[in-house]
This record gives structure tokens, sequence and C-alpha cells, in this order.
């Protein structure tokens, strides 16, 4: 049988049409190219879904209800949402001057917001800026919550303050916003920082700061406060515990360094390693306690290590399947709620930012659960704004809904990977490196 020398040809061309579709699709799947889109599209929480009227942060969006708490802003969350629209701007994400405009909304909303004794509440209404409840007696100020914002207010100045009048305009308000917060006032006349104050409750939530989980932030930014700040010795008699805060424990034969709040002092989740070090950088950090860098990054090898470990025997937990923290969560019985999920709490579920806002401390780690993400389970675990919140294959799990707080250390942290961005902005400010100075810090590279 003979074919026709137009069948060759065509066969060839079709041969040709795969092999090509295949690289651009390879290519696609770069690494550059896969921190760019997870970066770019965490970002849009921020951008495309933030609160219509503050330009902050929701605290969740449901794909499957995008109405549900549309007003409610997180404002942890939203400091993280700062720095990361300051992200997208330095990579082209967004535009400039549309950034600008927004934020300075923001600084606006906030500026009349609900405030107590400066500080804000966990959560606000973004249309009226009055205080919600976060609990029963949690109805006032949350300074851990405001340190988080601070720590993007004072990367947003420093990323705008040489601008056009505009930018300046911008760096100027977020300034006055961060130097207003009364961070002495929650020492509560004592060597030590307390969690919440209420109007009507007082100091009764009693919640001291006490070291180590996520609200080393705290002290430092009340310690760099050039109007009200807070005594060196509430770091160390309270968060550092005089001294106690120090182990010689190892996990998985790693050292902890730090004792960690937990029940049986094993690592916490992993968000007590990204929160406060979205802008402080734990490279060549030391004070008396600790090297800052071992601290971070052994806390999520530990974890990588868990889940090659896998002392519980869940279903789908890997060397490129690995992150517990703090997210939406799902029970044996079925039921759905939210979990800190650690060493100590492992629920089966892998939380996406767990592991993607340690690409600094695991970088070789990481990159194996990016790649994990996008090239096998992009169609089930990544949605409208980047991964969704948290899954389980051993339950054949998955909840289709974001958290600010989440989504929010993505691009941030991957970012201090790439460039060190949010790091040199926030470590640079004059007021941080007098703040860590008072502590007792040394930097090796910052020169302090």
């Amino acid at each position: 049988m003979r074919y026709k020398p137009y069948f060759f040809i065509l066969f060839f061309l079709t041969v040709l049409g795969i092999q090509e579709a295949t690289a651009q699709k390879k290519k696609h799947y770069t690494d550059t190219l896969l921190l760019d889109q997870v970066q770019k599209e965490s970002i849009k929480y921020f951008w495309d879904y933030a609160e219509t009227n503050s330009k902050l942060a929701r605290e969740r969006y449901l794909t499957d209800d995008p109405s549900f708490e549309a007003n409610k802003v997180t404002t942890g969350g939203s400091g993280f949402g700062l720095m990361s629209l300051i992200v997208g701007v330095e990579r082209g994400f967004i535009p400039r001057d549309e950034a600008v405009s927004r934020m300075t909304t923001a600084m606006d909303f906030l500026a009349k917001a609900d405030r107590f004794h400066g500080a804000w509440a966990h959560w606000m209404d973004g249309t009226t800026g009055k205080a919600i409840s976060f609990g029963k007696k949690d109805d006032g100020g949350d300074i851990v919550e405001t340190a988080f914002l601070c720590q993007g207010l004072i990367a947003v100045r420093e990323y705008f303050k040489e601008g056009n009048d505009q930018e300046k305009s911008l760096a100027t308000k977020a300034d006055n916003l961060w130097k207003t917060v009364e961070w002495n006032w929650y020492t509560n006349g004592e060597n030590a920082m307390y969690w919440h104050w209420s109007p009507n409750f007082g100091w009764e939530m009693k919640f001291k700061l006490e070291g180590y989980n996520e609200c080393l932030i705290t002290y430092v930014l009340g310690a760099a406060s050039p109007t009200h700040p807070i005594p060196a010795a509430a770091y160390h008699e309270a968060w550092a515990r005089s001294g106690a805060i120090t182990t010689d424990k190892t996990q998985y034969g790693i050292p902890l360094v730090f004792k960690y709040n937990t029940v049986s002092g094993n690592v916490g989740p992993l968000f007590w390693v990204q929160y406060s070090y979205l802008g402080l950088d734990p490279s060549k950090l030391t004070d008396k306690y600790a090297n800052y860098w071992e601290l971070t990054k052994n806390q999520a090898k530990i974890m990588y290590q868990h889940a090659i470990v896998n002392p519980n025997k869940w279903k789908g937990y890997s060397e490129k399947c690995w992150g517990l923290t703090a997210s939406y969560s799902r029970n044996a019985d079925g039921t759905t709620g939210y979990s800190a999920h650690d060493t100590d709490n492992d629920l089966g579920v892998i939380t996406p930012t767990a592991a993607l806002s340690s690409f600094p401390y695991t970088p070789t780690e990481s990159m194996k659960f990016l790649k994990y993400l996008y090239n096998e389970k992009k169609s089930e675990y990544v949605g409208i704004a980047g991964p969704y919140d948290a899954f389980s294959p051993h339950y054949n799990w998955v909840t289709k809904r974001y958290l600010a707080i989440d989504q929010g250390t993505i691009a941030p942290m991957i970012e201090n990977y790439r460039t060190g961005l949010l790091w040199k902005l926030f470590m640079n400010a004059p007021e941080v490196k007098s703040g860590l100075i008072n502590l007792g810090f040394h930097s090796g590279k910052y020169n302090f």
C-alpha cells in the first residue's frame, strides 16, 4: 500500500505541532515562571478581592459564596496585603499609580477607624471602620494584629518615600499611622506586653506575650517606636522569660533553639516563622538568646522532615507534599473548621502557605512543593487567587476558600527569597534598627 506525499507532510507537521506544544508547556513550568505565577496569583487576593470600600484585606473569601462576610476586614492580614501589593508593583503585576491610589484610600480608612490607644481591633467593618468582636472579651485593641499591620505600614513608607508627590503623601500617611500606636499602653504597667485591651473589659483577657510564638515583631516595633516605646526589660523579662526561652531540645535530630509554646514543646505551626519575618530579616540576626537564621530555618526543616517520616501515616505526605500551619481544616468525621496544625496537632491537612512562605529557609524543599502544586495538582488545588487555603490527600478533600493571613505571606516571603525586597525596606528603616539595637540584637547584614 502506498501513501501519498501529503500524508507524510501532514504527519510531519502534526508531530512538530505536538513537540512545540510540549515545549511551550515545559517552558511555562520553569522555576522562575512558577515563582512569578504563584506570586502574581496570590497577590490577586488583595487586588481583585479586596474589601470594596476600605481597599484593605477581607478576612476570608469563599469561592462558593463570595458575599460571605464581604465587609469584614482583617488588621494583620491587611498588613500582609500591603506588603504583597509592594511586590506586585515591583514586579509589574499591578499598576504603580493604581496601587498608590488604593493604598491611600486604605490609609485614610485606617485613620478614621476605631482605635484603642492607637491599636486597631483584630477585625473591622470595612464600611464603617467600627471594631468587630473577635471573641467575647476581644472587642478592643489587638496589639499583635496591629504589629503585623505596622510592619506593612513601615514597608509602604520606605518603598514610596522618595517617589512623586502622591507617593510621598502616601508614605507620610503610613508613617503617621504607625507612630500613633501606643505600644507602651499595652505593657499594662509591667515589664511585659499584653495582647488585648478592651474599653469594656480592660485587661481581663490577660494574654501575656511570652516566647516563643508568632509575636516577636510586636516587641521589636514596641522598642522601635519613637513616640510610645516600651522598655527593653519587657522583651527580656516577658518574651525571653529572663533567659528561659532557650532549649537544648531537638526534633528529628534538628535543634529547636527556643522553647515553643506548644503542649509538648515541639515546634509550632509554620506561621510562627513567617508572620514576624515578612519584614524582620532573620539571616545574620542574633541576640544573646539565639541565632535567628538557625531558629527559623530549623523549624521549616523539622516540618519538612515530619512529612517524610509521617508518623501518623497520612496518605499523600512526602518530600514534595508537606507543610503544617494554621488554616481551614478537616476532621476524621468529615466536619470542617479551623486548626493550628503542627507536629503535635497533625490532622492530615496540608496548607500551601506553609511550604511556600518558607522559601527563604527551605528553597529546595519549597520548590518541590511548588512544582507538585502546579505541575501535578493545579486543577485541584489552585484557584482564582492562587493556591486554595488547605487540602488533604488522605481524605481527598480541598477547601476552595482563602484566608488573608495565609495568602498574604506567600508573595512577600517568596520575594524575600528572590531579592530580599521587604527585608531591605523594613530592616533599613532607622527606627527599626534603633529598636533592635535597644533590645540587644546584632545584624551582620545591616551593620548594627
